[in-house]
């Protein structure tokens, strides 16, 4: 788990039902927030305070993507792999393993964002 992130910060994150959805529709696949938004069907300010959330414990991150007509947009995929909560001697510890990102879809990723 991230230093600056304990236990209970990291529970009310995931105890709402927002942040859940949307760390589930982008563990498929990176969408943009307006797709996140007509996904998990929630205002588009409800999506961006769930994605603030979700970045400082590390759970989502964001790339920007080019769009065909030149704009660029931010897309998000979820960061989490696997959460294990363990209650040991009277004290909890909880473990994250975070996704590990394939080298040749990172370079793919970097040489569409160059062209």
């Amino acid at each position: 788990m991230s230093e600056d992130t304990d236990l209970s910060t990291l529970l009310a994150v995931l105890d709402d039902e927002y942040a859940r959805d949307i760390l589930t529709h982008t563990s498929v696949e990176p969408m943009s927030a307006s797709t996140l938004s007509e996904r998990c069907d929630a205002s588009l300010p409800t999506i961006y305070r769930r994605l603030d959330r979700l970045e400082e414990c590390h759970l989502v991150t964001e790339e920007t993507e080019l769009a065909p007509d030149g704009n660029h947009y931010s897309v998000y995929s979820a960061n989490l792999d696997r959460l294990e909560l363990s209650l040991d001697d009277g004290s909890f510890s909880l473990e994250l393993t975070y996704r590990e990102e394939d080298v040749a879809d990172k370079f793919t990723r970097m040489w569409e964002g160059m062209r």
